[in-house]
C-alpha cells in the first residue's frame, strides 16, 4: 500500500525505526509545553491521503511513557481515508512535572490498517457464549 504525504511544514517523514516496527514514527513540528496533569494539542506538520478502506492509527510511543509519564488522550486516535488536514497529536502528561516538546522530538506513531467491508445487521438475539456477557475484568484479571 502507498500512502501519499505531504509536509506542512519541515519535518521529518514519519518512519520505522527498525525492520520490525509496525509503527512509523511522527515528529513534533512544534514546540510546546504539555502542564502537569494537562494536555495539549501537538502539530505534526503533515498531511496524508489514505486509499478508501484504510485507516491509520495515531498511538503512543512506549519510551514516552515509561520515562515521563507521556500518552495519548484519545489513543489511539484515528485518521480517516477522506481526512486531509494535519496530523495532530492531543499528548496528556500524567506526570508531576511539565514536559518540554521539542520541534523534532518523536511523539507518536502511525499504524496502518485495512478495514473490514462491514454490514450492521439488527437482531432480536445473539448466539451464547460460554462468557457470555460477561466483562470488564471477568475473566480474573
Amino acid at each position: 500500500m502507498k500512502i501519499r504525504v505531504r509536509r506542512l511544514v519541515d519535518v521529518p517523514l514519519p518512519c520505522r525505526q527498525t525492520d520490525g516496527s509496525a509503527g512509523f514514527d511522527l515528529h513534533a513540528a512544534e514546540e510546546i509545553v504539555v502542564p502537569a496533569h494537562g494536555y495539549a494539542s501537538v502539530g505534526t506538520g503533515l498531511a496524508i491521503e489514505l486509499p478508501k478502506k484504510a485507516e491509520a492509527q495515531v498511538r503512543p510511543r512506549s519510551g514516552l511513557a515509561a520515562k515521563h509519564g507521556i500518552g495519548i488522550l484519545n489513543g489511539p486516535g484515528t485518521v480517516d481515508s477522506d481526512y486531509r488536514g494535519e496530523v495532530r497529536v492531543v499528548l496528556f502528561n500524567a506526570s508531576d512535572r511539565d514536559h518540554k516538546v521539542n520541534c523534532g522530538d518523536r511523539i507518536a506513531q502511525l499504524v496502518f490498517s485495512v478495514l473490514a467491508d462491514v454490514e450492521l445487521v439488527e437482531a432480536d438475539s445473539l448466539s451464547q457464549t460460554s462468557r457470555g456477557p460477561g466483562g470488564f475484568g471477568h475473566t480474573g484479571q
